[in-house]
């Protein structure tokens, strides 16, 4: 992947994995024990493996899981692994940005 590449996967992903990431814990904290429907995690996933395709070579990127879509995941595990994500997300631009500006190699 190029660096534009990159970083333009980036700034697509980023906002879309917090605002999932917001809307999740909304759900939990309503409804905590309920199971996610097979459509949410196929679309939570799809985010998701693009997001880990991007953090492939991150020394973090051997935490980060999918959702299980065979069990459906309780809206808990799911905040727990987007926390995860959008933590390893946080970590990536710290490492290769500076001053708002991305330093890619």
């Amino acid at each position: 992947m190029s660096k534009h590449e990159t970083v333009a996967t980036y700034e697509a992903i980023a906002p879309l994995v917090t605002a999932m990431l917001d809307e999740l814990r909304k759900f939990a904290i309503k409804k905590p024990d309920a199971t996610i429907g097979q459509q949410k995690v196929v679309m939570i996933n799809r985010l998701l493996a693009d997001a880990k395709k991007l953090l492939a070579h991150e020394s973090n990127s051997k935490y980060l899981d999918l959702l299980s879509d065979d069990a459906l995941p309780q809206y808990s595990d799911a905040v727990l692994i987007l926390s995860q994500y959008r933590a390893a997300m946080d970590a990536f631009q710290e490492r290769h940005s500076e001053y708002g500006k991305w330093m890619l190699d």
